[in-house]
């Protein structure tokens, strides 16, 4: 494994891997973040951050930081290392896009998030504790924790649940979802139309 450099501009990060893998024969390389500027320090884990994203998608093996130095440190690289790979990487470095094909765990938190299951996204976070925290800021009562929509947009305007239901609706009326969807708005524009075609009414 081929050890690079800590202190790297972002606009020569893709030379420096390009190199990298002419010179040492696609050796494994792992890099000191790299950090892309020297102007923040105590914010390494950012400027680490910002040049692993970047590297990792150009092929580097791993990006070093210390959990012991800096618990935030460890959580952005592997937020980097998650982001710089097309196909979604477990919870643990190295992250090689050639040497270590992976199971798309990012496909899979996607999926919890779409089925509501916020026990299982919170497990699949980078930092559970504090996702749970933001969520019990704004919804704190037990029974958010199973409920099918989030703070954002609310029970009614939740385009998750929205998908789900023209797909069971579809579904029961043995349609495509897209035709069922196309046949929906086409009710609701005539059903606009017949009522004045007004978008603002008196209260």
């Amino acid at each position: 494994m081929i050890e690079g450099p800590g202190h790297v501009p972002m606009q020569m990060i893709k030379a420096n891997m390009d190199k990298e893998l002419s010179d040492c024969f696609e050796a494994p390389f792992t890099t000191l973040g790299p950090l892309t500027t020297d102007i923040a320090p105590g914010y390494d884990h950012i400027t680490s951050a910002i040049g692993a994203a970047r590297i990792g998608w150009y092929g580097t093996a791993c990006c070093v930081t210390s959990r012991r130095r800096n618990i935030s440190a460890c959580r952005a690289s592997r937020t980097c290392a998650r982001a710089s790979s097309p196909t979604g990487l477990p919870l643990t470095l190295p992250i090689s896009l050639r040497v270590f094909p992976v199971r798309n765990f990012a496909t899979m938190r996607c999926l919890k998030r779409f089925e509501f299951r916020w026990e299982d996204q919170f497990n699949l976070g980078l930092d559970p504790e504090r996702a749970r925290e933001y969520l019990d800021a704004t919804l704190p009562k037990e029974s958010a924790k199973v409920a099918h929509f989030c703070s954002m947009c609310g029970p009614h305007f939740c385009s998750m649940q929205i998908t789900q239901e023209v797909r069971e609706y579809a579904a029961r009326q043995g349609i495509e979802a897209q035709t069922a969807l196309a046949t929906g708005l086409a009710a609701k524009a005539e059903e606009f139309v017949s009522g004045g075609a007004e978008i603002y009414h008196r209260a």
